[in-house]
């Protein structure tokens, strides 16, 4: 089986000192945790892998892609979901309008995005949500539990169809149950053929049910 990461001696530094590495380490399953605490450089290290930050050394290949020689053809199939200042939502818009903003943003320059209806909202944000109901265009983002809003940026990540799907910082969500939800759906889009790897600062103690997969770990220290 190809890896879909394969990464050897890989490090970054910037003018405070390391942020990463060097690290060694091989992803084949289609569901893995890269486990970083506080400081050890982890949400760098995913960006890096998504081919949106460059390291300073190592070898990285992800989907047999050469980094960063190739890092726009990496970035196409990629998505990230879950990174501060990154991916954030605005609370105050409605759903379908973050819908409609990616997919202006997905789509050639001269094309009009019309405004999304509920039915497209439950065609792309169905196969996330799986039995969770998907709010409607014109529910305002802040109305949304935190489990919801987690799922529309995933939504939104998984609208280029991203082979690969980086997910930062699964400890944002603070409730348990929440927690516990997005953790099945993102091993259920793992079961479904995007490989997914879940940035957390702690190996995860709630269970990954329902998918029928559990996941490998990519274990960092805090330097």
């Amino acid at each position: 089986m190809q890896p879909v990461i394969f990464a050897e001696e890989l490090s970054l530094s910037a003018a405070r000192g390391r942020v990463y590495g060097p690290l060694s380490f091989t992803v084949t399953d289609p569901l893995s945790v890269l486990c970083g605490p506080a400081g050890s450089g982890r949400t760098s290290l995913l960006l890096t892998l998504a081919g949106r930050m460059k390291p300073d050394s190592g070898t990285l290949e992800v989907l047999g892609l050469l980094l960063p020689r190739q890092a726009r053809q990496v970035q196409r199939q990629t998505g990230i979901a879950g990174f501060r200042d990154i991916d954030d939502l605005e609370p105050g818009v409605t759903a379908g309008a973050a819908v409609r903003e990616r997919l202006a943003w997905l789509a050639p320059w001269w094309r009009f995005v019309p405004r999304v209806s509920d039915r497209q909202m439950a065609r792309i944000c169905g196969p996330v949500f799986g039995q969770l109901e998907v709010p409607s265009a014109g529910t305002v983002i802040w109305d949304l539990g935190e489990a919801e809003q987690f799922l529309l940026r995933v939504s939104l990540a998984m609208l280029s169809h991203p082979a690969v799907l980086f997910v930062d910082d699964i400890e944002q969500l603070q409730g348990s149950s929440a927690r516990a939800l997005v953790q099945e759906r993102l091993a259920a889009l793992a079961a479904a053929g995007t490989a997914v790897v879940v940035g957390a600062a702690s190996l995860p103690t709630l269970p990954w049910s329902g998918s029928g997969i559990e996941p490998s770990t990519v274990l960092m220290e805090a330097h």
